[in-house]
């Protein structure tokens, strides 16, 4: 349990801390196991008040302003009594929020036995290594992962983790009055760490307004609620410490940071305010050994809205591109391109009949804003392309030989996966690796944190049981070689592939990069596990 896989580093810090993903993971019959991997200061604090067996708030405090009967609608927490000369108390506050959140249940595929190992005993291939119960018996039993989540509309829409809820073979969501209840998912978003759950119970049930996280700010009172190590309906409050913070867990990082104390199993939580409105999704920690520290990461609400409006409606989640690779601008390249300002993002390359070539934005451009936004990193040009629909225009105000101009950009969808690979092993008809694969343009390069020229195929997406997912591959992972022979894009990566399915054993070890980090994944592909 000490040793832990840091799996949300961001590339080139120097952190001696674990950012970890907060998914409590049991095994049937056992004890609690280790982790799936790991506005403003002085605002008026709510009322105090009593909570009745019922959940009724009482007292002499400002009176609830919503049922939460099973039937109840939308909370509405707005009216807060003002209390300046001592800390806040969030009874009031709590009796409102607590039945809209729930706790999750996943119950992964079975998996063979942990094999208590310490660091000097057998490792897998990373991200697996260091995680005692992905050391493995051949005897399979059943494990459970659990973490959070939260109603977001009366009809059982849930929002939680996409690694709570990852590789389940059977998903269960319990109530805050204690009923269990199948769900089943709407759908994931792997790159933002979201998913969203649909639950029926015959009936409207209690749910929280997702708030404007643009509005948070540093020193505003927070508090999280979720089930930290299996310890249902338990509350821990904070204040918001820092906004925008890039962890390096994938592309669209801008996490809220918190040191309101959460732990494994807070994952899928809401973040809320003093007003009830949730401004984020509890996600990941900063942590030397899985525990809380008091250095939390939450998922913006802006976010979750758009991710899971996108899930509702299509299934799948719709970004939009303009196909450009961009750098961030130093004080020296700002001198030499004689910008105005620093900061901004610097176009290094315009990948060819994409939406930026047509517009006419060429190498040495800075982009400062987009339809207004300011831009400030690169990360934040790809944050705010993202959120475009695609089909509309996008106004860009550009540096340009350091004299300012706005071009105007039709944005397109960000392309989906190019190539499915597939592979039939001999006498096992139909199994297949389960990868998307596509090309690894500069421009995503930048955005997963892939060193500068890397060539390889581009992971989008990895089917659910396949051979793939077993060995741990994810999307946004780059395969750079399978076996000791370099691939350079998709096709040659399906052909390696097919051609090592001929090879004794059936397996193949495939070079990738994960978040940017080099590493060897044995992949089984006949479709069986690997059972040492």
């Amino acid at each position: 349990m000490d040793h832990r896989t840091d799996r949300t580093r961001a590339p080139r810090r120097r952190l001696t801390l674990a950012a970890l993903l907060l998914a409590g993971t049991t095994i049937a019959g056992g004890a609690l196991a280790v982790v799936e991997f790991g506005p403003a200061a002085h605002a008026a604090p709510p009322a105090s008040a009593a909570t009745t067996a019922s959940g009724t708030a009482t007292g002499s405090g400002t009176p609830p302003n919503g049922s939460l009967s099973p039937h109840a609608g939308a909370l509405n927490t707005n009216k807060q009594a003002a209390m300046p000369d001592r800390l806040p108390s969030f009874t009031h506050l709590v009796a409102e929020v607590k039945p809209a959140v729930v706790s999750v249940t996943n119950y992964l595929k079975q998996q063979p036995q942990q094999q208590q190992q310490g660091p000097s005993g057998p490792q897998l291939p990373f991200p697996f290594n260091q995680f005692p119960f992905n050391q493995m018996h051949p005897h399979p039993q059943a494990v459970e992962a659990r973490g959070s989540g939260f109603i977001i509309n009366q009809g059982g829409l849930i929002v939680t983790n996409n690694h709570v809820v990852k590789g389940a073979s059977r998903i269960t969501v319990t109530l805050d009055d204690g009923k269990t209840v199948p769900a089943k998912v709407v759908g994931t978003d792997p790159r933002t760490d979201i998913a969203l759950l649909k639950i029926s119970v015959g009936h409207t049930l209690p749910y929280l307004k997702l708030g404007d996280s643009n509005h948070a700010q540093p020193g505003e009172w927070v508090i999280a609620i979720g089930n930290p190590f299996g310890l249902s309906e338990t509350v821990t409050a904070g204040i918001v410490s820092a906004l925008g913070r890039n962890i390096g867990a994938g592309p669209y990082d801008k996490f809220i940071q918190v040191d309101a104390p959460i732990n494994e199993g807070n994952s899928g939580g809401p973040l809320l305010t003093q007003d009830g409105k949730v401004i984020g999704m509890n996600t990941a920690i900063l942590s030397p050994s899985g525990g809380s520290i008091g250095i939390g990461f939450s998922i913006p609400s802006n976010m979750i809205r758009k991710i899971t409006d996108d899930l509702q409606k299509y299934g799948h989640v719709t970004r939009g591109y303009i196909g450009v690779e961009a750098q961030q601008v130093t004080g020296a390249m700002s001198a030499a391109l004689s910008l105005p300002q620093k900061g901004g993002a610097l176009i290094a390359a315009v990948e060819p009949n994409t939406p930026a070539q047509h517009a006419g934005l060429q190498p040495g451009d800075v982009i400062i804003k987009v339809n207004g936004q300011e831009i400030k990193t690169p990360r934040d040009l790809a944050n705010h392309i993202a959120d475009v629909k695609p089909d509309t225009d996008a106004k860009l105000d550009v540096i340009r030989n350091g004299k300012p101009r706005e071009i105007s950009v039709k944005v397109a969808e960000m392309p989906s996966q190019q190539q499915l690979a597939t592979n039939v092993a001999p006498g096992h008809s139909g199994s297949q690796l389960g990868l998307a694969l596509g090309g690894l343009s500069p421009g995503m390069a930048s955005q997963l944190n892939i060193p500068e020229g890397t060539e390889g195929a581009l992971v989008t997406a990895v089917k659910q049981g396949s051979p793939a997912e077993q060995a741990g591959i994810e999307a946004g992972d780059v395969i750079v070689g399978v076996g000791s022979k370099p691939v350079t894009n998709p096709v040659q990566a399906a052909q390696a592939i097919e051609a090592a399915m001929h090879q004794p054993g059936h397996a193949v070890a495939l070079r990738i990069l994960h978040n940017g980090q080099p590493a060897f994944v044995a992949v089984n592909l006949s479709g069986k596990p690997d059972n040492g």
